[in-house]
Protein backbone atom coordinates (compact mmCIF):
# COMPACT_ATOMS: atom_id res chain seq x y z
CA UNK A 1 0.00 0.00 0.00
CA UNK A 2 2.92 2.56 1.00
CA UNK A 3 5.28 1.80 -0.77
CA UNK A 4 3.45 0.32 -3.98
CA UNK A 5 6.09 -2.61 -4.34
CA UNK A 6 5.37 -6.58 -5.14
CA UNK A 7 5.63 -8.79 -2.64
CA UNK A 8 4.50 -12.37 -1.43
CA UNK A 9 1.76 -12.51 0.64
CA UNK A 10 3.55 -14.18 3.32
CA UNK A 11 5.73 -11.15 3.27
CA UNK A 12 3.02 -8.52 4.28
CA UNK A 13 0.94 -7.60 6.79
CA UNK A 14 -2.84 -7.94 6.02
CA UNK A 15 -4.54 -4.53 7.83
CA UNK A 16 -8.18 -4.04 8.41
CA UNK A 17 -10.11 -1.34 9.23
CA UNK A 18 -12.43 -1.56 12.54
CA UNK A 19 -14.61 0.70 13.97
CA UNK A 20 -12.31 3.66 12.55
CA UNK A 21 -8.82 1.97 13.63
CA UNK A 22 -6.34 0.56 11.55
CA UNK A 23 -6.00 -3.16 13.28
CA UNK A 24 -2.71 -5.45 11.87
CA UNK A 25 -4.20 -8.81 11.19
CA UNK A 26 -1.47 -11.56 11.01
CA UNK A 27 -3.16 -14.59 11.00
CA UNK A 28 -5.65 -12.85 8.13
CA UNK A 29 -8.59 -13.67 10.75
CA UNK A 30 -10.46 -10.58 10.96
CA UNK A 31 -13.61 -10.30 8.72
CA UNK A 32 -13.95 -7.23 6.58
CA UNK A 33 -11.79 -5.30 3.95
CA UNK A 34 -8.43 -6.04 4.31
CA UNK A 35 -4.86 -4.20 2.83
CA UNK A 36 -1.60 -5.39 2.59
CA UNK A 37 1.95 -3.40 3.92
CA UNK A 38 4.94 -4.08 4.20
CA UNK A 39 6.24 -4.32 8.14
CA UNK A 40 8.40 -1.38 7.50
CA UNK A 41 7.68 2.04 8.66
CA UNK A 42 8.85 3.88 6.15
CA UNK A 43 5.84 1.89 3.96
CA UNK A 44 3.52 2.89 6.75
CA UNK A 45 4.43 6.47 6.25
CA UNK A 46 3.68 6.70 2.74
CA UNK A 47 0.73 4.99 3.20
CA UNK A 48 -0.80 7.46 5.77
CA UNK A 49 0.73 10.27 3.85
CA UNK A 50 -0.94 9.30 0.62
CA UNK A 51 -4.37 8.36 2.89
CA UNK A 52 -4.16 5.52 1.07
CA UNK A 53 -5.65 2.78 4.09
CA UNK A 54 -9.22 4.84 3.84
CA UNK A 55 -9.21 4.14 0.32
CA UNK A 56 -8.47 1.09 0.60
CA UNK A 57 -11.31 0.38 3.04
CA UNK A 58 -13.88 2.38 1.25
CA UNK A 59 -14.63 4.89 4.14
CA UNK A 60 -14.93 8.62 4.55
CA UNK A 61 -12.68 10.57 6.92
CA UNK A 62 -9.62 9.57 8.41
CA UNK A 63 -8.78 6.47 10.43
CA UNK A 64 -6.32 5.93 13.56
CA UNK A 65 -3.25 4.30 12.44
CA UNK A 66 -1.72 4.45 16.14
CA UNK A 67 -2.11 0.34 16.91
CA UNK A 68 -0.83 -0.33 14.06
CA UNK A 69 2.04 1.81 14.35
CA UNK A 70 3.17 0.43 17.30
CA UNK A 71 2.95 -3.22 16.14
CA UNK A 72 4.96 -2.22 12.77
CA UNK A 73 7.94 -0.55 14.88
CA UNK A 74 7.97 -3.59 16.97
CA UNK A 75 8.08 -6.00 14.58
CA UNK A 76 10.21 -4.21 12.61
CA UNK A 77 13.04 -3.79 15.59
CA UNK A 78 13.39 -0.28 15.04
CA UNK A 79 12.88 2.83 17.02
CA UNK A 80 9.90 4.76 17.11
CA UNK A 81 9.81 7.89 14.18
CA UNK A 82 8.97 10.93 15.62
Amino acid sequence: MGCRKRAAKHQLLRVTAIEGVCVPDPRGALPGRGAHLHLDPTCLDLAVRRRAFPRAFRLQGTLDTERLREYVEERAGGTPAS
